[in-house]
């Protein structure tokens, strides 16, 4: 059986665990939009003292560009470092899995006064996720400011390859300024 460590930063909140089959064997987090960097080798390293891992799966947003960064870039150095695969996940899939609603959208906190939105059905998101102010997202029930489910997380399907960045970054290179 496959133990996988799942990896998710881009909310304000740090999260790991270890999951085999149904079995959570480590579960851990920290708070801090910008305490990405410190809290997931320390939350990394609290796990891998549980058990070993086969496979990383990872968050991959929409979210905050830096935290992304940090999450994707460890994940991938990680599995890269150990020769173990690494999968990439919709985020907002991971807390919409335990919604049991027919119609419903699920936000989380984007900064600037947005939110990073997707809208599902019976489970099953319809569409692309996007970020807007709260006020020009409407339609079904909103589910705010929740954290991705790790054990959904990890047994969502892992196909994206690329960070879901859902506008710039607020850093921009020289060459490229006005």
């Amino acid at each position: 059986m496959s133990k996988i460590l799942a990896i998710d930063t881009s909310t304000s909140r740090t999260s790991v665990a270890i999951i085999e089959a149904d079995s959570v064997l480590f579960s851990g987090f920290r708070d801090g939009a910008t305490a990405h960097g410190p809290s997931l080798p320390a939350l990394v390293h609290e796990a891998l003292a549980i058990s070993d891992v086969d496979e990383v799966v990872v968050g991959m947003g929409p979210g905050p560009f830096t935290g992304l960064r940090v999450g994707i870039a460890f994940a991938q150095s990680f599995a890269l470092a150990r020769e173990i695969p690494v999968r990439g996940v919709c985020s907002l899939d991971a807390i919409a899995a335990h919604i049991d609603e027919k119609d419903f959208i699920i936000t989380v906190d984007a900064r600037r006064k947005e939110v990073y939105w997707a809208r599902y059905t019976d489970g099953v998101r319809v569409g692309e996720p996007a970020v807007n102010f709260p006020a020009d997202v409407s339609g079904a029930p909103i589910h705010a400011d929740l954290f991705p489910d790790m054990q959904a997380l990890v047994k969502l399907p892992g196909n994206i390859t690329e960070p879901i960045y859902l506008r710039r970054p607020d850093a921009v290179a020289t060459a490229d300024r006005p």
